[in-house]
């Protein structure tokens, strides 16, 4: 089932996701349900509280890279087949230089920037199967996790800014949380005006 996307300036979006175990009532369900709405939004990663869930769960298919013509042939090679669950992830290290990257996000539509993040990433993490993984990771996949696992910490990307980008998009970010966007996929805006 294709769930709305929480946008900008709901509550849930600043939630710290809570641990869950392989007991999390209809898990499999929540899976296939964020994966139809990454895919009809046309994500390439979506959090638990992009759904409305603040949870520590994320998403990713980094397959749509496979046609970046910006990125080597092993790295696109790669993210042609990089398709995982993260359950209960953590960061256990950031390393390398910062690179610039522009972002968007599915519950910020049309507002993308550069944000800066460390090029490799120590993870440890649970898959579908709630067995244990730890993987260092490096490049574009990395900075995908990091955008994803920010959410389960309630961080958007937009707090990633400077003071002034963030000025500049304070009325864009205030109209995407009233629903004064177009956009082609559900959505849910916590201010929007109901209509009588």
């Amino acid at each position: 089932m294709i769930l709305p996307v929480i946008a900008y300036g709901d509550p849930v979006l600043r939630k710290v996701g809570i641990e869950i175990t392989k007991e999390y009532p209809k898990l499999d369900v929540l899976i296939k349900n964020m994966y139809e709405t990454m895919y009809e939004s046309s994500g390439i990663g979506i959090a638990a509280p992009q759904v409305g869930v603040a949870i520590r769960l994320f998403i990713i298919d980094a397959s749509p890279f496979e046609d970046d013509e910006d990125l080597s042939e092993e790295e696109r090679t790669f993210l042609s087949t990089f398709n995982q669950v993260f359950i209960n992830a953590k960061i256990l290290e950031e390393t390398g230089e910062e690179w610039a990257f522009n972002e968007g996000c599915l519950s910020i539509p049309d507002v993308r920037e550069d944000v800066f993040r460390k090029e490799t990433i120590k993870i440890e993490f649970y898959d579908v199967n709630f067995e244990k993984h730890v993987k260092e990771i490096n490049g574009i996949l990395a900075r995908i996790i990091q955008h994803e696992f920010d959410h389960t910490e309630g961080i958007l990307f937009t707090d990633l800014l400077s003071p002034i980008k963030k000025r500049l998009i304070k009325g864009k970010l205030s109209n995407i949380s009233k629903g004064k966007i177009k956009v082609d996929y559900r959505m849910k805006f916590p201010n929007a005006k109901k209509k009588r």
